[in-house]
């Protein structure tokens, strides 16, 4: 007969009604039809209900072990009929009411696994009552109880959940197995019901109200989603700290929420979707209609308890899983006796003697165990890992040290960090510093005081200036977290201490960038002055990386602090202008430029804050409104700032606030006047009188003083704006320059024309806006100051200054033509003369194509006037001209003027002619044309030198030989072909040594040594030296000649006003 199995019957009430024609079990609950005992009793059938077709035996013997599983129980049952089909319902009501529960459990586990599951199994095994034993002595083992008496456990082979050990012997381990058994069945089920408590959970939570606080779950979860967002925009450090004020939760699991929901979206989707409309109400319908919300709330509450003590079960239950587990193995190793497990275990190849051998076989089993664990492996580690990589190690140490309860190990993890790299580059000192950082958010001011800076105070004089550098990095970076009567007391004399000694310009340059930083947080008045003077000894450090650091970092910083304070305008920029002032009256031997340049700078540098403190204590404040249509600011209404720190905006706030500030300055300034606004007021009233009055005490032919003050006024009327500078700045120059001849005093020379107001003005006030109205009026004011000084009879050093500031930039090249020009057609010889001589301070650095186009035809023209002095003047511009230019045809009308300055019978007698051409000669043809200088320059001085030969006024002969011998020195340098060395160097200075004779013997002695090298020279080139090309300096042979040659040049090549009175002093 075949066999049947038992499971391909019907299990369900539906599967019965789809086979009508086969047995079931009639079994059924009164009230819904499940499957089921009756209410009073939950393991014996119906009264009513028919007897089984299947009966299980109650033998539990099978030569496998004890107990049948339920599919042999099956199968057996079936063996006598085939036709006969039985219900599993029927099979489980059986092994329940015969008491075979491991049995049962283990046919409802495979039913599970099916995917069949057996509603009276579920309802038997979810009831924790079926399995608690009643108090008093236990029955006899054989003892067979009726439904719903107590239950002894019983034994089986294995479950499915249960460990394995069938292989094993029940004899001795049978309890054991059945409460291993047991427990993990009743662990299986607890958290079946946490799971079912989280849906009741989850779903009580979802009636809320807006009004009512928030609850712990919803806490949970929001605490969750903000970590979440935490470490996706990388704010880890805030992550962290996070997680350690919420040490109760598991961030990295959404389930220890405690809801049966899925994670909702992050924060910036729901922030996105926050505002998507509800939906209207008539839409929806209110679900919870009748719910009582108060009692809802209790059994949210219950539920809550009732999931901790679950919980707390559910650690417990593990505990005795494990302790049983450990129990079962021992009781497999009874056998063997401790002397044999010894020698046995002895064969596995361990070391606990060693230090690492006791860290090793001691595993930690806590967080402060783990931190002792560290501790103390640490140090015997860093040693050995490579250099390069020992940045790894940062972490590590940090934790350890922060969490480490004993301060003597975290004091040696942390001397560790600072000695970790011999000598740290710009990478690993960042890390370091990182660390350090993250290090004081987590412990505080008390331990940052107390625990890393004496670290930094112990490598303060370290040999190796990347270790100090590290530490004036360190006092920087730590100074927000320090407590501030450190940072105004002992890292302020640190840094001090390290400015001043240190020799390295790296660790001189942090040490200035982190005093910037405690100015920052300084809050005590008293520091002022030693601020002040920290700021000055830095300025006049010698390295430029140095006081570029102190205008990046350290003054902005300072002037924020003086700004808190109020003493920006009222005693640092004052006290810089005194000091500017102390020069002029102490600079006995000319002023001292360099200490006029740190004081000026640092003024520069001030000038942002200024204009900050202005706009903040203006009138209009608090009219300021930062939302409509704010106009952005224009990318050059500010000159670009040095740092950020520098910027008028970053000081403000932000660009909208000072974009806002900035339309009502220029309204207030435009429209209302200043009344009432006291900086501003100090600003001109104060400021602006005493620098025009420094500014007409500098020296004008200083060229760094002009230049320095000029670009300091550039940035003042850039940053105070356009409407500021044509109110309130130009006037005051203006009433000063006024453009009369009264204003010059040629005799004394002391008028403001000849001063460095003039070019500072122009260059420094007219120059800071470039739109037409402006070029005219520097154009205008130029030509007023050239017609003004040359009328006048005054020095033209104002004037040369302010040519010499404006060429040096190839904008202002076509104005200045200009301006000449205005010169050059002049009425006055006295004006176009000025013009001629302006001519050859800008040529330098002009382009050929505007020499060829403007300044050359202007120069012809001022030549073919009626004045020789006109003539004259425009001699040293030609001479530039032929310095400069490389163009051909250029250089041949300029060679052509100059030749007919020399071969006109009219300029025959012009001695001032010659002596300019002279002069001229001696400055340009070192560097003029090869051809130029050989073909032009060397013959027409010969023929200088032979007329001066036959000059009968004795001063002239004495000027023109002075300005030959200083242009024979100066083109004695230059490479001569042999040819003209003959016909033209040589005979001239033959020439001048005749004149020599009568005038000073000793200069006789040089140009006879010089000729007879030279003479030398020639002989030995004649041969070996086709192209016969040398320098009359490298002919001297001989080290004696050489040297004497050139000492004699060095005392005698000096003015031409000296050498004259070595002249008069031969007569």
């Amino acid at each position: 007969m075949a066999s049947v199995n038992p499971f391909n019957l019907s299990d369900s009430e539906e599967e019965a009604e789809r086979r009508p024609n086969e047995t079931v079990d009639t079994e059924r609950s009164p009230s819904d039809g499940a499957p089921g005992p009756p209410p009073g009793n939950p393991f014996s059938p119906p009264a009513d209900a028919e007897p089984p077709s299947l009966l299980l035996s109650s033998n539990r013997t099978s030569p496998s072990g004890e107990g049948i599983s339920a599919s042999a129980a099956a199968t057996s049952a079936m063996a006598g009929s085939a036709e006969t089909r039985v219900s599993v319902d029927v099979i489980a009501a059986q092994l329940l009411r015969d008491q075979y529960i491991l049995t049962a459990l283990e046919f409802h586990t495979e039913l599970l696994e099916a995917g069949r599951e057996l509603p009276r199994l579920r309802d038997y095994f979810s009831n924790p009552g079926n399995f608690e034993r009643q108090s008093g002595t236990p029955p006899a083992k054989d003892q067979v109880l009726g439904p719903g008496g107590p239950l002894n456990r019983a034994g089986s082979i294995s479950t499915l959940d249960s460990l394995d050990f069938a292989r094993y012997s029940d004899d001795g381990n049978r309890e054991t197995d059945e409460r291993v058994a047991v427990l993990e069945f009743e662990l299986r089920k607890a958290k079946e019901t946490i799971q079912a408590l989280r849906a009741n959970l989850t779903q009580a939570l979802s009636n809320f109200s807006f009004v009512e606080p928030i609850r712990p779950l919803e806490k949970r979860a929001l605490n969750f989603l903000v970590n979440e967002y935490l470490l996706k925009n990388e704010y880890k450090l805030s992550s962290i700290t996070f997680s350690d004020e919420n040490d109760d939760q598991d961030f990295e699991l959404w389930d220890d929420v405690g809801l049966n929901i899925p994670k909702p979206p992050d924060l910036l989707q729901l922030y996105r979707s926050c505002g998507t409309p509800l939906p209207s109400p008539r839409d929806t319908a209110d679900v919870s209609v009748g719910v009582d919300f108060l009692r809802l709330l209790k059994v949210v509450q219950e539920l809550e308890y009732q999931i901790s003590l679950l919980n707390n079960e559910k650690q417990n239950l593990a505990e005795q899983i494990k302790k049983l587990q450990w129990c079962v193995l021992e009781c497999m190793s009874v056998l063997l006796s401790p002397a044999f497990q010894q020698a046995l275990l002895s064969f596995c190849r361990m070391c606990s003697d060693s230090r690492l051998g006791a860290e090793v076989s001691r595993i930690a089993d806590s967080e402060e165990s783990v931190m002792l664990m560290l501790g103390r492996c640490l140090p015997h580690i860093v040693p050995n890992v490579l250099l390069a990589k020992r940045e790894e190690l940062i972490p590590l140490i940090l934790c350890t040290a922060c969490l480490h309860p004993e301060p003597k190990e975290r004091d040696q993890l942390l001397h560790i960090l600072f000695n970790l790299i011999k000598r740290p580059d710009d990478e690993q000192r960042q890390m370091i510093l990182t660390g350090c950082v993250a290090f004081a958010r987590h412990v505080g001011p008390t331990r940052v005081e107390a625990e890393l800076l004496p670290q930094c105070w112990e490598q303060i004089n370290h040999k190796y200036p990347e270790r100090r550098l590290l530490v004036a990095e360190s006092c920087g970076a730590l100074a927000p977290y320090l407590p501030k009567e450190i940072r105004s007391s002992l890292v302020l004399s640190m840094l001090q201490q390290m400015l001043a000694e240190d020799k390295a310009d790296m660790v001189r340059e942090a040490v200035v960038k982190s005093l910037g930083i405690i100015m920052g947080y300084i809050d005590d008045p008293d520091k002022y002055s030693q601020g002040f003077e920290l700021m000055l000894l830095s300025l006049g450090d010698p390295s430029e990386r140095v006081v570029n650091a102190v205008h990046q970092v350290f003054i902005p910083a300072f002037a924020a602090w003086t700004t808190e304070l109020g003493t920006l305008h009222t005693s640092l920029i004052p006290s810089l202008l005194a000091r500017i002032e102390k020069l002029h009256t102490q600079g006995e031997h000319g002023l001292d430029e360099h200490k006029l340049h740190v004081f000026l700078s640092a003024l520069q540098s001030l000038i942002p804050p200024l204009f900050a403190v202005v706009l903040q204590n203006a009138p209009f404040t608090s009219r300021v409104k930062l939302h409509g249509d704010i106009p952005a600011i224009e990318v050059t209404r500010f000159p670009r700032p040095a740092s950020p720190l520098q910027d008028v905006a970053t000081i403000i706030g932000s660009r909208e606030m000072l974009s806002a500030l900035l339309q009502l300055y220029d309204h207030q300034l435009e429209h209302e006047g200043t009344t009432g606004w006291e900086s501003l007021l100090w600003v001109v009233n104060q400021l602006l009188p005493q620098l025009i009055e420094i500014v007409g005490r500098i020296n004008v032919t200083s060229s760094t003083c002009v230049h320095e003050f000029s670009r300091f006024f550039w940035r003042f009327c850039r940053t105070f704006g356009k409407i500021f500078t044509n109110t309130k700045v130009k006037p005051q120059f203006q009433e000063i320059l006024r453009l009369s001849e009264e204003n010059v005093d040629a005799s004394a020379g002391n008028g403001i024309l000849t001063k460095a107001t003039v070019p500072i003005y122009a260059t420094g006030v007219l120059t800071c806006y470039n739109q037409e109205e402006d070029r005219k009026l520097l154009v205008g004011f130029l030509e007023d100051v050239m017609t003004t000084l040359s009328l006048s009879h005054a020095p033209l050093d104002s004037l040369k200054a302010s040519f010499v500031e404006l060429g040096a930039n190839p904008v202002y090249h076509e104005l200045l033509l200009t301006v000449l020009w205005y010169g050059v057609v002049h009425t006055s010889a006295l004006v176009r003369c000025t013009a001629a001589r302006m001519f050859e301070l800008i040529l330098r650095g002009m382009s050929e194509a505007l020499v060829d186009r403007r300044a050359a035809p202007a120069l012809i023209t001022l030549c073919s006037g009626p004045e020789f002095s006109v003539r004259i003047s425009t001699i040293p511009a030609f001479g530039t001209i032929m310095e400069t230019v490389t163009q051909k045809e250029l250089l041949e009308r300029v060679k052509m003027q100059l030749a007919s300055f020399l071969e006109d019978p009219q300029y025959q007698d012009q001695h001032s002619l010659h002596m300019e051409i002279i002069r001229t000669f001696g400055r340009v043809g070192p560097n003029a044309e090869p051809r130029f200088r050989d073909e032009f320059v060397l013959p027409h001085l010969h023929k200088l030198a032979l007329a001066n030969n036959s000059q009968s006024v004795e001063n002239k002969r004495i000027d023109i030989a002075t300005q030959l011998f200083e242009a024979y020195s100066a083109l004695s340098c230059c490479f001569i072909s042999e040819e003209v060395m003959v016909n033209h160097f040589l005979p001239g200075l033959r020439c001048l040594r005749a004149d020599m004779e009568q005038l000073s013997p000793e200069h006789e002695v040089i140009l006879s040594s010089m000729i007879k090298e030279c003479e030398i020279k020639v002989e030995n080139r004649a041969m070996s030296d086709p192209q016969g090309s040398m320098s009359i300096a490298s002919s001297l042979v001989g080290e004696d000649a050489k040297t004497k040659f050139l000492s004699k040049m060095g005392q005698l090549t000096t003015s031409g006003a000296m050498l004259a009175n070595v002249f008069q002093r031969k007569k």
